[in-house]
């Protein structure tokens, strides 16, 4: 069982076969399919669009109208006449024209803002600080969605270890209880300790279906995850290269660098730039209006109207209720709150700090702790089976003993998958589980590209390429 449960053992350490499925291939998988991923891409390429809405703001707009149709007239007039040699002698004659036309009409109106109160210049800032923030979202779904590969990569890799050793645990059980059905043939023990024997076997068997159950489920998980099924993954290895050397200097970096913290930064700059958006409604507009038009046929057959006129169009606010002074009150009150969430991100960011960089701390005290355990485990079960051939120790004492063995050979998996698991939660609350850190793709998903594309478009409505 020993050289079983050392294959085991080092398949969570560094090292690994040939042609086998890397941490790092995980990941890169993930980051370029995992769906959840690409959805939080599109996402911020939506608000990439809130750029060029808010520029539309100050950009002329022209639209223009056309009437054309079918018109029939039915004219009666009436006309006395009166004899010039008889005044009161008069008759009357009625006259009925008809006729047909086709009235038609052309507007085309162009309207250019020049002064709007300053309200799409700030609508415009405010939707560059929601693409920015929009980015660092994205970057906290990237580092969520690496960090939940590396934890189903390495949850594969302790269930698979801690199967094997159950299984190995069953076989030793099974190999066990021949022996004490022996001795019992022989009467060196009694049938105590064969039902010790025989209970022993039947819950290492109901833990290697556990084990197995475990395993399914963090396969599962992988699927999800990667994408693809875990078919021969090679061992992980921490990612102490990319981590500071102190808790001080981490939770320092992790205060600059977090995209939790800047993304309550740039929501905060959005809040006071929608205040100054609101404020432009009690400031009086102008723009220039021009006008084209051509109307035939439309007052009476064989009429035409055609004209130009340009004006200049002033809107001064005076009274609208009260909607716009509550609204900017409004906003003042959501701008506070995003300064409150700074403070709560910041703090939430040491907080996550601490805790993530303890856990790395107790990992590597746990896989100190779990070899020396192992190895004291493996000499007492040695002296444990040596005395009970001279009949010092019972079969419960060494099937204890075994036990104690196979507990802590599985503790070893996990604290050495804690490790690996651990280094990238630091590395994640320090905002640097990134493509760019880890250096996964050459070529990574570049945010800025599409909102380059975007942001100074006057029409299309074809989605760019990316």
């Amino acid at each position: 069982m020993r050289g079983v449960a050392s294959i085991v053992i080092c398949l969570l350490a560094t090292g690994g076969a040939a042609q086998a499925e890397t941490l790092t291939g995980a990941m890169c998988r993930a980051y370029n399919a995992n769906p959840q991923l690409n959805a939080s891409r599109a996402e911020l390429r939506a608000i990439d669009e809130r750029v060029p809405q808010a520029q539309a703001g100050m950009r002329p707009r022209v639209t223009g109208d056309a009437y054309l149709g079918v018109q029939r007239n039915r004219l009666v007039t009436k006309q006395r006449d009166v004899d010039v040699n008889d005044p009161t002698n008069t008759s009357i004659t009625k006259n009925i024209q008809n006729g047909a036309s086709v009235p038609r009409s052309a507007h085309l109106t162009v309207e250019q803002p020049i002064f709007d109160g300053f309200k799409a210049q700030n609508e415009t800032r405010a939707a560059e600080s929601g693409v920015f923030a929009g980015r660092e979202r994205l970057r906290l779904t990237e580092q969520r969605v690496l960090f939940d590969a590396v934890t189903a990569y390495m949850n594969v890799l302790r269930d698979t270890a801690a199967l094997k050793l159950q299984e190995s645990n069953v076989a030793v059980l099974k190999e066990q209880l021949r022996q004490t059905r022996e001795r019992y043939e022989y009467g060196q023990i009694t049938p105590t300790d064969v039902a010790q024997a025989e209970a022993r076997l039947a819950a290492g068997k109901s833990l290697a279906s556990a084990a197995r159950a475990t395993l399914d489920a963090s396969i599962g998980v992988y699927r999800k995850t990667v994408g693809v099924e875990p078919t021969k993954l090679a061992p992980g290895a921490p990612i102490d290269r990319l981590l500071p050397k102190s808790r001080e200097e981490a939770e320092h970096i992790a205060q600059t660098e977090h995209p939790f913290i800047l993304a309550a930064l740039h929501d905060a700059d959005v809040a006071e730039l929608d205040i100054k958006a609101l404020e432009s409604e009690f400031m009086p507009k102008f723009s220039i209006v021009g006008d084209v038009f051509s109307q035939t046929d439309l007052s009476g057959i064989g009429n035409r109207n055609v004209g130009a006129k340009i004006l200049g169009h002033l809107n001064v606010p005076i009274y609208e209720g009260g909607l716009t002074s509550s609204r900017v009150r409004q906003a003042k009150e959501t701008a506070g709150q995003r300064r409150f969430d700074v403070d709560v991100a910041r703090a939430e960011v040491v907080s996550l700090v601490r805790a993530y960089w303890g856990a790395l701390q107790a990992a590597k005290t746990q896989i100190a702790a779990a070899q020396t355990q192992i190895a004291a485990a493996e000499r007492a079960l040695y002296g444990v089976r040596e005395e009970a051939k001279a009949g010092q120790r019972t079969t419960l004492e060494i099937l204890n003993a075994q036990q104690e063995l196979l507990y802590a050979r599985i503790a070893l998996v996990a604290a050495q998958r804690d490790r690996v698991v651990a280094s990238y939660a630091v590395l994640s609350s320090l905002g640097r589980l990134s493509s760019a850190w880890l250096g996964l793709t050459p070529d990574g998903y570049d945010p800025a590209i599409h909102f380059d594309q975007v942001k100074d478009l006057w029409g299309d409505p074809t989605t760019p390429n990316r």
